[in-house]
């Protein structure tokens, strides 16, 4: 065979592709005005560095081969990680994007995209040095520059971004020192404020993005191991190697992961034992133990951050004596619910927050006992005047609520609200149940109180996507959190709590653990919620899957995933 002489497909490839990269840098650099201006840190005050480490090395990688094809239960909402408030979505993120700092698997704050930090001015400023020679998926340099524009992005209240309220109450302003170093200036200090930094929320986009207009909910460019190459919603999303990824040592391994979406659990399953998926989130607990060591699969059960709880709505006459509130607490069996539905895996809620949040006190526990829940509900005045097994006021009003719960949003969540209506049904208590699908059952739950009068009982779950207990007390139970501004969505109110929430955002130290324990013992008392479980996730996959990493916070690290 003749081979004509001239330039080849692929090498006309690697050119357009050089210079679409030079072409976009370019842009981005002149958006920027090239050069740092001059600009100088306020005062120092004490200083306090975390370790410098340095990941990048010139030995040679491997180049990524082979697919890890994953199956999850619901699909991404959105690529967008300021935008994002579903796990879904933040695990696909945390694979495209990466931060200033990461969690790692204890959820200790490391560094990423910053090497150090310098902490000043009694802790209301944060100077972040960050690493050279890291760019984006565009071509894009990383820099201080591209820091302020994601932040001065998520704090612009005109966007209405969903993390907007993550962020806005704690910074001031975002300063660029120099193209390698970058000042955040809060309003206050602030304790959790590194851990608001690993959220899926602080995930860096690329400037060049940003500035072009693009929706990134669905043109995501970071700086992580791997890109998005399609995303068919409601199917799968698949994401490819980055060959130009910074950090030679944490190279993706895969030339692909795909990302599955299969909403029933059992199909799932099948999934795995087929050998058409490597690894498979939400394993039926009952499944868990059985299923390990089947074949080549292994599963794992790992200890969450999520707390399911049913709020009660105390804009409503039925929940404002705090008798009442007791007695629904009491009257559940919350150690059956864990052993009946989720075969085990899980240990009751003695606070609002779980025992692996920091920040975590034992707040109390409301231990199944069915006499008890009955006196109290007799001190608030009801108890069975007529003899038909259900309780009464003096009017003759039974007590009857709603109890609303999603379908297969958390782990057994439908037979969870089964047996609390069985519970209450057992005191005297009329229940009627209602299941609804997920998206609409969210746009109830966050009307304002007064929409909101057929909201009653209502099973929601939270786990803090910072690993931190302000995360859960503030959005959750401050007052100026209602619902809709907040996820507050039973309208608690205590000035008490209010001011201890304030207090633990801008103390440090024993003090801020203590602010937050004693506001966890105040709020167990008044049972605004049934405290249920403290859950734990499951995962399914072949044996020869390393390198999954899990996060307490329900997120499965899949950039590190290698085939060993």
């Amino acid at each position: 065979m003749v081979r004509e002489r001239g330039i080849s497909t692929s090498a006309i490839i690697g050119i357009v592709v050089v210079i679409l990269v030079i072409a976009i840098a370019g842009a981005y650099l002149a958006t920027r005005g090239g050069g740092a201006p001059a600009t100088t840190t306020a005062s120092p005050s004490t200083t306090t560095t975390a370790p410098a480490t340095t990941t990048t090395t010139t030995t040679t990688v491997a180049p990524p081969k082979g697919t890890l094809i994953v199956a999850m239960g619901t699909d991404a909402s959105t690529l967008d990680p300021q935008d994002a408030t579903d796990n879904p979505s933040e695990m696909v993120n945390r694979i495209i994007y990466e931060g200033l700092v990461e969690f790692d698997q204890n959820l200790n704050i490391k560094p990423m995209l910053a090497e150090s930090w310098d902490i000043k001015d009694n802790g209301t400023t944060y100077v972040f040095h960050l690493r050279k020679g890291v760019f984006f998926q565009d071509g894009t340099p990383f820099d201080a520059y591209a820091v302020k524009t994601n932040f001065d992005r998520v704090l612009n209240s005109t966007l209405k971004l969903q993390r907007y309220s993550l962020y806005a109450p704690i910074i001031s302003s975002v300063e660029v020192i120099d193209n390698y170093t970058v000042a955040f200036h809060l309003k206050m200090p602030f304790g959790a404020f590194l851990n608001d930094l690993a959220h899926g929320a602080g995930l860096i986009i690329s400037p060049t993005l940003i500035n072009s207009g693009k929706d990134v909910k669905t043109n995501p460019v970071g700086t992580g191991p791997y890109m998005l190459q399609e995303w068919v919603k409601g199917d799968h999303i698949t994401l490819v190697a980055n060959p130009n990824y910074w950090n030679k040592t944490a190279a993706p391994k895969f030339e692909k992961i795909i990302i599955k979406v299969v909403a029933d659990d059992k199909a799932r399953e099948n999934l795995l034992k087929t050998g058409d998926v490597d690894l498979v989130l939400r394993i039926p607990p009952v499944d868990v133990a059985s299923l390990n060591g089947t074949g080549n699969i292994i599963t794992r059960a790992y200890p969450t951050s999520r707390v399911i709880y049913i709020a009660m709505n105390l804009m409503n006459q039925k929940f404002q004596d705090v008798r009442v509130r007791q007695a629904f607490n009491y009257a559940v069996d919350k150690e059956a619910i864990i052993n009946s539905i989720l075969n085990g895996l899980g240990k009751p809620a003695t606070s609002p927050l779980a025992s692996s949040t920091y920040g975590y006190c034992y707040a109390g526990y409301y231990k199944y006992n069915v006499t008890l829940a009955k006196e109290l509900l007799k001190e608030a005045g009801w108890w069975d005047r007529d003899g038909d097994g259900y309780v009464e006021n003096a009017n003759g009003q039974k007590l009857e609520v709603n109890l609303w719960t999603p379908q297969g949003r958390y782990v057994g969540d439908y037979q969870m609200a089964q047996a609390v209506q069985s519970y209450l049904n057992a005191i005297g208590v009329k229940v009627n149940l209602q299941v609804w699908e997920w998206t609409s059952y969210l746009n109830e739950v966050r009307k304002p109180y007064n929409q909101s009068q057929n909201k009653e009982l209502f099973l929601m779950g939270w786990a803090p996507s910072t690993g931190e207990g302000d995360w859960v007390l503030r959005p959750l139970l401050a007052s100026w959190m209602w619902a809709p501004a907040g996820s507050n969505y039973g309208y608690y109110n205590n000035t008490q709590v209010d001011e201890l929430i304030q207090k633990q955002m801008v103390t440090l130290g024993q003090d801020r653990l203590n602010a937050m324990c004693q506001a966890q013992k105040i709020v167990y008392n008044d049972a605004p919620w049934i405290f249920m479980v403290e859950m734990y996730d499951t995962l399914g996959m072949k044996s020869n899957v390393k390198g999954v990493v899990y996060l307490p916070i329900e997120i499965v690290m899949l950039k590190y995933a290698y085939s060993g």
